[in-house]
C-alpha cells in the first residue's frame, strides 16, 4: 500500500497462490499513524483505492466499517475505465521501485521471513530516498 506520491505505507508478502484481495483489509490495519501538525496522529487514509481483485463485499464493507472512503472497483462492473486510471500510475511505479531490487525480482528464501525482510528493507531504501529529494541540501 502507497500514499498518494507512491511512498509504502504498509507491506504484506503472501504465498504465490494467495489473492491480493484477501490482505486488503490487513493491509489497510498495518498503516502506521501518520503525525500531523495537530492533535492526535491519523491512523487511516481518507480513500482506499483497488482494482477488481480487492472490491469484494467484504472489503468494501470493511473499508467502510473503518471509517475510510471505498474506491474499489468491483468484479462484476465490466465497464472499461474504473476511474482509477488516473491514479494507479503511483502504485505501479512503486512496483517498479521494488522490481529495481534483484534479489526480489524472484524468492530464493527457503523462509518467507526472510523473503518479507528483504521487501521491508526495500521499503525502507525507498522511503529514504523519497525523503532525501525533498530535504533542501
Amino acid at each position: 500500500m502507497t500514499d498518494g506520491r507512491g511512498t509504502p505505507l504498509a507491506l504484506i508478502t503472501t504465498p504465490a497462490n494467495v489473492p491480493d484481495g484477501t490482505q486488503a483489509l490487513a493491509l489497510l490495519d498495518a498503516i502506521p499513524p501518520i503525525r500531523g501538525p495537530r492533535g492526535r496522529p491519523r491512523f487511516r487514509p481518507d480513500v482506499f483505492q483497488g482494482d477488481h481483485g480487492y472490491g469484494w463485499e467484504k472489503n468494501i464493507a470493511g473499508t467502510r466499517s473503518r471509517g475510510v472512503k471505498s474506491a474499489l472497483a468491483r468484479p462484476q462492473d465490466h465497464e472499461h475505465g474504473s476511474g482509477l486510471g488516473k491514479t494507479r500510475y503511483v502504485v505501479e511505479a512503486a512496483l517498479s521501485w521494488f522490481n529495481n531490487h534483484r534479489r526480489l525480482r524472484l524468492c530464493y528464501e527457503r523462509d518467507g521471513e526472510h523473503f518479507h525482510a528483504f521487501h521491508e528493507l526495500a521499503a525502507a531504501l525507498i522511503c529514504f530516498r523519497r525523503c532525501a529529494e525533498e530535504r533542501p541540501s
